[in-house]
């Protein structure tokens, strides 16, 4: 019997050996691929012909951060105590469940001597009504604890479409592939991309999308809340610190969805009448030969079809570009504004953002040029 036991200790090592051997092989071949290949793929993948863009994915004066635990509203500050609460019950069942483990491992282990003087198997005990009955009750009241704590959140955080607050400022987030667009229809603004709101106010955002669902998250001011064609879901946040807080879709939307991000931009009270009210008035009447010619390039190709300009086009498919020059980024929020990245997109955005909806419509750089020189007279 001893020897049966010999035998099945070294059966189990051996086994334990394979599998650490195949964890290490396995890793070694993925790391290959993802290094030496990944490198290989992105060396000879160009990413446009004529023009190059820059930062890419870099966020002006904002960094991420995508932890529920950094708190800069009442609803993420609800959010980052239920995240607590459930990792001190989880954190407090592995404690007791490893502990449990080790005791048994290290108190009942058998010695040397002990396997050499087994003669048959150790008693055998079946079922244990205390037992059984005990890990059967603990579980429920665990879940039923649990349960009531998420609920007694979402009730706070998730308002319902009566619970808009008498003073609350109304935008319209809609989810495009790939960008966001924002409508204050109470200030006759639109713009895409970038949020702007007030510090210490309630913002009322009635989300909806123009295609596939997608999903609102600034994880620093609110929840997830998914945009859904043909519906309306109601939101609330209310930013305490001025300052800018990014985020992104959070439902995958498609080969873009890492590619539609978020910027919310908080204000004083001051700051954001005087952004509301440029918003608000026609894009500046710039003239100049370059000027002019860009203008016209823009109204003779598919740009004034899908894009708006205030007095110029009535475009409603693609992103509002009255105000494009006051906004940080552009392209769903992952290229700095700027003028070189602006010619390289229209260059070729499916270069830059493969599957966008934008089509290349093969300008000639004169043309680039000078439709760009037009866009950046619109602050």
């Amino acid at each position: 019997m001893s020897e049966q036991g010999n035998t099945s200790d070294k059966v189990v090592t051996r086994a334990w050996w394979v599998l650490i051997l195949t964890t290490l092989v396995v890793g070694g071949v993925g790391f290959f691929l993802i290094v030496v290949l990944g490198n290989q793929i992105e060396v000879e993948d160009p990413i446009v012909e004529n023009f190059t863009p820059t930062d890419l994915f870099v966020q002006p004066d904002a960094e991420w951060n995508t932890s529920v635990l950094v708190a800069k509203s009442p609803e993420t500050r609800e959010i980052r105590k239920l995240t607590w609460f459930v990792f001190a019950i989880a954190g407090g069942i592995f404690l007791v469940v490893e502990g449990l483990l080790l005791y048994a491992i290290f108190r009942y282990r058998r010695t040397k001597k002990q396997r050499l003087e087994e003669t048959g198997e150790p008693v055998q005990l079946y079922g244990s009504n205390p037992v059984e009955i005990a890990w059967t009750i603990i579980p429920i009241i665990i879940v039923l604890v649990l349960c009531l704590a998420t609920i007694r959140t979402i009730q706070t955080v998730q308002p319902t479409k009566n619970d808009r607050p008498e003073n609350a400022l109304t935008v319209e987030v809609i989810g495009h592939r790939w960008w966001w667009e924002f409508r204050y229809p109470e200030l006759d603004v639109v713009t895409a991309n970038e949020m702007y709101i007030p510090v210490d106010r309630p913002i009322w955002l009635e989300i909806g999308s123009a295609d596939v669902i997608h999903s609102f998250w600034v994880p620093e001011l609110q929840g997830k809340m998914d945009a859904i064609p043909a519906h309306t879901n109601y939101w609330k946040l209310t930013a305490e610190k001025v300052g800018t807080y990014l985020g992104q879709c959070a439902e995958y939307c498609g080969n873009q969805h890492a590619n539609m991000l978020i910027r919310v931009v908080v204000l004083d009270e001051s700051g954001f009448d005087g952004w509301a009210k440029e918003q608000a008035r026609p894009a500046d009447n710039i003239t100049s030969e370059q000027v002019d010619l860009g203008r016209k390039v823009f109204l003779k190709y598919a740009c004034q079809s899908c894009h708006a300009v205030a007095g110029v086009s009535e475009g409603t498919y693609a992103p509002d570009l009255t105000h494009l020059m006051s906004r940080k980024t552009f392209a769903g929020g992952m290229i700095p504004n700027t003028p070189d990245n602006l010619k390289a997109w229209i260059d070729d955005p499916a270069q830059i953002k493969p599957g966008s909806d934008m089509p290349a419509l093969k300008l000639t750089p004169q043309e680039i040029e000078q439709v760009v020189a037009y866009l950046v007279t619109l602050k």
